[in-house]
């Protein structure tokens, strides 16, 4: 039988043996930047997003997640290794930009199927059946604050977790169980005085002391956020379709991160690598797809989530930004397409196209 601290030893490494680049461990169970969850909603920062209240009380406290749950592994995937940190220009004239993250296989099968990996090869080191649950985004964890007591990071200024040599472009994972495993030792603070990343951000969505307002993330309203794109963030969207990287390009972290390099004996970060569709695509294309060609188009990937109305909703008001009078046309033909949401926001484009 192996002894607490070694079989934690044993579990990191089979958590790098099937693919992930960290792996770190923490007590299932509350933390002081848990318990912040309640408040933080309170004050109005969840905007539409109901399912954080209603399971409030798990997000806060993982031991609650099943009866017994005692540790939690928390994991991390760099995702986009090819492209340095820094900011960058934009995709360029007539084209939207998508989240780094979104244009590959969704990221949720792939850590999935890792972190189940993972388990199995739990039991195996254990010689029985785990108690367990697994998470990727998806679930009453909040993945960031675990994983930051864990080890495998620290929550910045733009509250993503960052690490000192892979920077913030990570996918992260959980998987809670009843095993006794050794706690690693949280990550020290390294943003320092720096508010790059607050100061970049075009609608002013992070606050001082580490918190987002998400009704005002381009990510939130792009993707999140089913309703209209307020007025008054239109233009600061620029020519995002889906999601936003900003925070992240100016990170000094993600500029000065290690090179993960061509390794991928596993073929996962080719898998989660942006389809070429996907990458800086046309505004015409966009606002031309209709739901067979979205159907097709975003086929496996996170780019579902908007659905087809929320992705042209959003490449409508990038195309009012572009001053590409070009669109022009199929912004008069979403109009007609009999959507109230979609018209709105076509008539919005024409508009700025026209002034």
């Amino acid at each position: 039988m192996l002894s607490s601290e070694n079989l934690s030893k044993s579990v990191k490494s089979l958590a790098l043996a099937v693919g992930f680049d960290l792996a770190g461990i923490c007590e299932a169970r509350a933390t002081p930047e848990s318990r912040r969850l309640r408040d933080w909603i309170s004050r109005g920062y969840a905007g539409s997003m109901d399912y954080l209240e209603r399971s409030a009380d798990v997000r806060e406290d993982p031991s609650l997640i099943f009866e017994g749950a005692r540790s939690l592994i928390a994991v991390g995937l760099v995702y986009d290794p090819g492209r340095d940190g820094g900011c960058e220009e934009s995709a360029g004239a007539g084209r939207g930009e998508i989240a780094r993250y979104a244009g590959g296989d969704d990221y949720h099968d792939v850590i999935g199927d890792r972190l189940g990996a993972l388990a199995s090869g739990i039991e195996a080191l254990v010689e029985a059946p785990l108690r367990r649950r697994v998470y990727v985004d998806t679930g009453p964890v909040q993945e960031r604050v675990f994983a930051s007591h864990a080890g495998l990071g620290w929550i910045g200024k733009n509250t993503l977790l960052i690490h000192p040599e892979l920077g913030s472009y990570l996918f992260l994972g959980v998987l809670i169980s009843d095993l006794a495993l050794e706690p690693d030792v949280g990550s020290e603070d390294h943003c320092g005085t720096c508010r790059l990343c607050l100061d970049a951000c075009p609608t002013g969505a992070l606050l001082d002391g580490r918190v987002m307002d998400a009704t005002r993330c381009i990510s939130y309203t792009t993707i999140e956020d089913p309703g209209p794109i307020p007025l008054g963030l239109r233009k600061a969207q620029g020519d995002w379709v889906f999601g936003c990287d900003i925070c992240q390009e100016v990170c000094p972290w993600n500029a000065r991160r290690r090179r993960v390099g061509p390794s991928d004996p596993l073929g996962l970060r080719a898998r989660l690598a942006p389809r070429s569709e996907w990458q800086g695509p046309s505004l015409a294309w966009l606002l031309s797809l209709d739901e067979a060609a979205w159907r097709s188009s975003t086929r496996g990937t996170a780019l579902r989530r908007s659905k087809r109305r929320g992705l042209l909703r959003n490449a409508a008001i990038a195309a009012g930004n572009s001053g590409d009078r070009a669109l022009a046309p199929l912004l008069e033909k979403l109009m007609a397409e009999g959507d109230p949401s979609l018209a709105e926001h076509a008539g919005w484009a024409l508009a700025q196209l026209s002034s």
